[in-house]
């Protein structure tokens, strides 16, 4: 990855930090994609588009939300605010033209949070496995008031040796951003895939989303052998496909 860049956010400030960032340019929209929670740009889906986009001539946007990969911060301090702003500077400072946001996981949340802020350059969305307002169907009750009362919680990682922290403040922020208990504001077409054997968020999420969505051109494609990542060879195949049709 010899071709990341960095821009500062904020400078100046208290809240100043730098944002690790990968960007190619081409005709059409420009593809942004946004990560889970705890995950960077290094993902095998985020290169897969990344390379795809670039044989296809095609402009393409990854980054590392702060505290992430390649980018500074504590990711203590990461919420779903911060992370939206640093996503919507980035695009501002660097991107011209429409964008198609495809956010995984929490990516999908904060795609939600992104597509408001961007109006009329919003071209599409494409969520995989997205896992909007997972604070309040995540986590139990115990768990939920932990949170509230300024405690750190720590959860098994399926994916490295480490547990999986949730922090107060990024907790806090999110009650801020629910999304599924009302009509969501985002009239721009949209594709949903997700895995029926997802272990991590309900596929009928993807469906309540698509309810919630108050976009008339909305399509979800349940994989029922995915699993949350939809990583596999076939499943990148399929998110290709669902790309290339925004084009």
């Amino acid at each position: 990855m010899h071709d990341i860049k960095h821009l500062d956010i904020a400078a100046g400030t208290p809240e100043a930090r730098r944002i690790a960032y990968r960007h190619i340019i081409g005709n059409g929209p420009t593809l942004v994609f946004l990560p889970g929670y705890m995950s960077d740009m290094a993902g095998s889906k985020a290169e897969a588009l990344l390379g795809a986009a670039r044989e296809a001539g095609r402009p393409c946007l990854l980054l590392d939300y702060s505290g992430c990969g390649k980018s500074e911060g504590d990711f203590a301090e990461g919420t779903l605010s911060r992370w939206r702003d640093e996503v919507l500077a980035l695009i501002e400072e660097r991107v011209r033209g429409e964008v198609l946001l495809v956010g995984s996981s929490m990516g999908g949340w904060l795609m939600l949070l992104v597509a408001r802020g961007l109006g009329d350059r919003l071209a599409g969305m494409i969520g995989i496995a997205a896992a909007p307002d997972f604070t309040r169907w995540a986590y139990d009750e115990a768990q939920r008031a932990a949170l509230a009362g300024g405690e750190v919680i720590y959860e098994y990682n399926p994916y490295g040796p480490e547990p999986t922290p949730t922090h107060p403040g990024f907790f806090a922020d999110a009650e801020r951003q629910l999304q599924l208990d009302d009509v969501i504001p985002i009239d721009a077409r949209t594709h949903l895939l997700h895995g029926q054997r997802d272990e991590e968020v309900p596929w009928k999420t993807s469906l309540r989303l698509a309810e919630a969505l108050r976009s008339e051109s909305i399509q979800v494609t349940l994989v029922k052998d995915g699993d949350h990542r939809l990583s596999r060879e076939q499943d990148i195949a399929l998110l290709q496909s669902v790309v290339h049709g925004f084009y």
